[in-house]
């Protein structure tokens, strides 16, 4: 297990059943970097990928 998957086990635990919007975690991405500008780069990568998922290689 990575060290992430921590927080990744906590979201599912607390939040698993809730249904979002991707306008929804749009905002709280924004958001969260809007706190932590150091963070900038892997939201925007984080983002960029899961924007990109169903794209044929």
């Amino acid at each position: 297990m990575y060290f992430t998957d921590r927080g990744i086990e906590e979201l599912v635990e607390r939040r698993g059943e809730e249904e979002v919007s991707m306008g929804w975690l749009a905002e709280r991405l924004r958001e969260f970097v809007d706190l932590n500008p150091e963070f900038e780069v892997p939201v925007d990568r984080l983002a960029t990928w899961l924007a990109r998922l169903d794209e044929d290689d």
